[in-house]
């Protein structure tokens, strides 16, 4: 990956980053869903994945009652990451371990992402 030199200050928080990385996961997974999958369940969990890192982004830098409405759309979307991944296991797409591996990440996401929530709403 190339150097980047513009920065802003969002994707210094660490739940950012983390949404990133879960984002990686879940495309990485679904390349190997079947291919009558692709416009089902792979594009719902990737848009879903995705909806996480992109809502932390647009809420940062507005008003803290903003930042935590997007916050809370960010939770919304771990929770559809949660049954897609449910779905994907049920039809075997994805092992018993995978699972078990996306519900840890994405239960640690919405803890930070509650984190977040309540730091902000002690600085309001």
């Amino acid at each position: 990956m190339e150097s980047i030199k513009a920065h802003f200050s969002f994707e210094d928080l660490k739940v950012y980053q983390k949404s990133l990385d879960f984002v990686d996961v879940v495309y990485d997974l679904t390349k190997a869903f079947p291919t009558h999958e692709q416009y089902n369940l792979c594009s719902q969990f990737n848009r879903a994945a995705v909806s996480i890192s992109l809502n932390i982004a647009e809420g940062h830098g507005d008003s803290n009652a903003q930042f935590n409405r997007f916050l809370q759309i960010a939770r919304n979307s771990v929770n559809e990451c949660v049954v897609c991944s449910t779905i994907a296991f049920r039809r075997g797409y994805i092992d018993n371990d995978t699972h078990e591996e996306n519900r840890n990440l994405l239960s640690e996401l919405s803890k930070m992402i509650s984190g977040l929530t309540k730091y902000l709403k002690s600085n309001n």
